[in-house]
């Protein structure tokens, strides 16, 4: 039993059975064994490989996405350049890179990284030491000014709330003790629940439905300042529209595992529902893009012309990995169609280039 293991096992054993999502929340972020606030979990060491960590080609398409968008909204002299969950900084470091190609948009930026972790700021610290940065424990004292935003892989590990529906009711998934005290999952009585009334139409009994509590207010936050400022936000994470089905996932040493076999050991993740975001977006006075494969958006931004210049005097392997990257990250039985991408921009203004606005089809797609 990890250290964590049994500091939850006590507190169930005192206080009764806990939300899926404080289990979360404490296996990420506990102080003093919380995964993320432990160690720096990225790379082939670690326990899974980011985009950015996969190929450069990845932030500098996003990159340039963000210099078009800085461009047309007329040059703003001084914008926030802002990542949320940063990981090493690599993502960052091909942003600030590729948007030196345009005259004047690196001297307009300030940098600004959204990071809990002091492990990683310190990669941070050290992968984007050419420039000045300054770093947020949230979203919330970010300056009211254009902001240019990223968030890669962010939303994924937000804690998030399980139910399963009975009948006309919810029961809520929750973390107890086993036979032997070892933690798992329970469900709570059902009860109504207003919050997920829309959803009796599309489901049916024992269909599990996932929420994320943080992420519209997050959403809502980020678009209340483009909507008042100017700038753009670029949102990529594995997910879909809509949640249905249990997506919880553990993964440790790049293999799958028992989400609740080695709290604070592991990356918990959840695959991200963009309907709430869109939505909130939407509601704090921006628009919200339609959803986009990561894939086809990487195509449209150019990607393909950009690895066949990197390739040019590549040999051997190293070629090899150079085309295995650009397939992992576009091609759709990998990372192309499994991450899905959301634009958030002002509602004056027309989608970023590669994005598409969205098309509202039914009364209830779009749930504030």
């Amino acid at each position: 039993m990890t250290p964590l293991a049994a500091l939850l096992a006590r507190r169930i054993a005192l206080q009764g059975p806990i939300a899926l999502s404080e289990y979360m929340a404490e296996c990420l972020l506990n102080p003093d064994h919380g995964y993320y606030t432990t160690r720096d979990p990225f790379g082939q060491a670690g326990d899974f490989v980011t985009a950015p960590e996969i190929s450069q080609m990845f932030g500098e398409m996003l990159g340039l996405c963000l210099a078009q968008v800085w461009l047309d909204q007329g040059r703003p002299a001084r914008f926030a350049l802002a990542e949320l969950g940063p990981g090493r900084g690599t993502l960052m470091a091909d942003i600030l890179r590729a948007i030196r190609a345009v005259p004047g948009m690196t001297e307009a930026a300030q940098v600004h990284l959204v990071e809990a972790s002091a492990t990683l700021r310190r990669a941070q610290a050290v992968r984007l030491a050419a420039h000045e940065v300054i770093w947020h424990d949230t979203i919330a004292t970010l300056p009211e000014a254009p902001l240019f935003l990223v968030a890669n892989e962010f939303f994924d590990a937000l804690p998030i709330r399980q139910f399963e529906r009975r009948g006309g009711a919810w029961a809520e998934r929750q973390v107890g003790l086993g036979p032997e005290g070892n933690l798992g999952p329970g469900l709570a009585p059902a009860a109504p629940l207003a919050a997920l009334a829309h959803r009796l139409g599309d489901t049916r009994e024992g269909d599990i439905v996932e929420t994320c509590p943080a992420a519209p207010p997050i959403a809502a936050d980020i678009a209340g300042r483009i909507a008042r400022c100017g700038g753009v936000a670029l949102i990529i994470d594995y997910g879909g529209w809509r949640s249905l089905g249990d997506t919880f996932q553990a993964l440790r040493a790049h293999q799958g595992e028992d989400p609740f076999a080695n709290p604070g050991e592991a990356d918990l993740t959840a695959h991200v529902d963009f309907e709430p975001i869109a939505s909130a977006a939407r509601a704090a006075g921006a628009a919200a893009s339609a959803l986009i494969p990561q894939g086809v958006l990487l195509e449209r931004l150019g990607i393909t012309a950009r690895a066949q210049t990197l390739a040019r005097g590549l040999g051997g392997a190293t070629l090899a990995s150079h085309i295995a990257a650009h397939r992992r990250l576009t091609h759709p039985a990998e990372m192309g169609s499994l991450f899905q991408t959301l634009a958030i921009y002002p509602a004056s203004a027309a989608p970023p280039p590669g994005f598409d606005p969205a098309v509202m089809k039914d009364p209830d797609a779009d749930h504030a």
